[in-house]
């Protein structure tokens, strides 16, 4: 992506040239008064493109930049240097994601709105090209940004904690008519309204936000070393300490989904159920309400033992009833019979679920018992 030649004042817009031609004579020592020899315009357009697009790591207190007025913008764009080049991907319509810090939330809000959409984005029917500017902390480069935006015909979306940042944005979007979305500030302003309190404007990580080494930091460390030290089965004595104990066959994701909520702070531990090995006792001690059960369904099963067997080293050929059907068939029975003869665990369907959307339903019924809330028949499936 190129950046823009001109730099935006709040004031107003004045084009200055990025260097001065080379003087028809040159002089052999420098000399200070004389113009600098130009250099490469790729050059220059490439390390613009890299600087904003890495954005600036916050090194100062942050500076509350005063909203443009949209009388200091120019309706015009101007980028000699755009003109001619490739600015899209095969068609795609660009959306570019501004934000003052990670950029976190903007991309992951784009990745579950574009989720809606892959009916057209697998066929290529509505092909989308995606770009990420985080750190963008001052006005003139955000002006810069969505200049290339109008350039290219791009929506934009931002995340903005300062409000006069974010300001700026939509008054700069609405002049140069680029379609834009402000995904921080209708939540911000709602959460202030009900909590009766101000926010601080400043984005993650800024000087003056709290400290990353929290308490809630240690909780999650913790709870990182529990659940490593307690997967697949490891410990069964400590199960008693775990906040959430997931159990199911083998290949139903235990590991990567205790890993995923530890780092949400919840201990976890999990254990796997083979026909023909007993269960931990202490599984059947601790609370219930901790355990969780885990299904799949069977051919999904299969086709993941086999890509694990394959890994391992073993073809389809070789004689194991690991990846077959008939035994996966068993195992997952021998499962649902525990689970029948434990009916406050609730049971859930990962078939077709990433680990995110599991775990949400994992956490919501979690909650629910923890603050005693009213819930549907925990014996079904989930």
């Amino acid at each position: 992506m190129m950046m823009l030649s001109s730099r935006l004042s709040i004031s107003g817009i004045t084009t200055q040239p990025d260097s001065t031609p080379a003087p028809k004579i040159p002089s052999p020592k420098p000399d200070p008064k004389s113009p600098r020899l130009k250099p490469s315009p790729q050059l220059n357009r490439w390390s613009r493109a890299r600087s904003i697009r890495s954005g600036r790591k916050l090194d100062r207190p942050m500076q509350r930049a005063p909203a443009l007025q949209l009388e200091s913008l120019d309706r015009e764009v101007v980028d000699d240097e755009m003109d001619g080049c490739d600015v899209s991907d095969d068609g795609a319509k660009s959306i570019y994601m501004v934000s003052d810090g990670t950029g976190w939330t903007a991309e992951h809000t784009i990745t579950a709105a574009l989720g809606q959409f892959d009916y057209c984005l697998v066929d290529r029917g509505c092909p989308v090209s995606t770009h990420l500017f985080s750190g963008i902390d001052d006005v003139d480069r955000l002006m810069e940004i969505i200049q290339q935006a109008a350039k290219v015909g791009a929506m934009v979306v931002y995340t903005l904690a300062d409000s006069s940042m974010a300001e700026s944005a939509r008054q700069a979007c609405k002049l140069w008519e680029v379609p834009c979305t402000d995904i921080l500030s209708p939540i911000t302003e709602a959460v202030a309204t009900h909590l009766g309190v101000s926010p601080s404007g400043l984005p993650r990580g800024a000087p003056g936000r709290n400290s990353a080494l929290s308490e809630d930091y240690f909780k999650r460390i913790e709870a990182i070393e529990f659940t490593i030290k307690q997967d697949d089965g490891a410990l069964p004595q400590n199960l008693h300490k775990a906040d959430i104990v997931l159990t199911g066959v083998s290949r139903t994701g235990k590991t990567p989904l205790s890993i995923y909520l530890a780092q949400k702070g919840y201990k976890v531990a999990n254990v796997p159920l083979v026909m023909g090995i007993k269960a931990p006792k202490t599984l059947f001690e601790i609370d219930p309400e901790k355990v969780f059960g885990l299904t799949i369904n069977p051919l999904v099963l299969q086709t993941i033992r086999w890509a694990r067997a394959k890994t391992l080293g073993f073809h389809r050929e070789a004689k194991s009833n690991y990846s077959e059907m008939d035994h996966i068939r068993k195992e997952l029975e021998y499962a649902s019979t525990l689970f029948a003869q434990n009916p406050v665990w609730p049971v859930i369907e990962v078939t077709g679920k990433a680990i995110e959307e599991t775990a949400a339903v994992i956490l919501r019924l979690y909650q629910d018992r923890k603050n005693k809330c009213s819930m549907p028949r925990i014996s079904k499936r989930y």
